[in-house]
């Protein structure tokens, strides 16, 4: 893998999302409920959740589309968004 900027911020994101999780869940406790997605999950459960399947949006429109990357990540992150919110 060619370590690019592009690859360094999406590691740094990612440091600084869970150093954020981290200090939030210290701050207040997170509380486990039920959404759409039918199982009891905390705002950690959702985060990860949604990342993976962010990742699966990601991938199946490269294996599907040749369309812009950038619709793609529009849409893996309202994916991720919604089960975060709602999940």
């Amino acid at each position: 893998m060619v370590w690019t900027v592009p690859t360094a911020l999406v590691f740094a994101g990612l440091a600084v999302l869970l150093i954020a999780m981290t200090i939030w869940g210290r701050i207040s406790p997170p509380v486990a409920r039920r959404g759409f997605l039918r199982i009891e999950t905390d705002r950690g459960d959702r985060l990860y959740i949604g990342l993976i399947s962010a990742a699966v949006v990601l991938a199946g429109w490269i294996a599907i589309t040749d369309l812009s990357m950038w619709l793609a990540l529009g849409c893996a992150l309202l994916v991720a968004v919604v089960i975060g919110i709602w999940g």
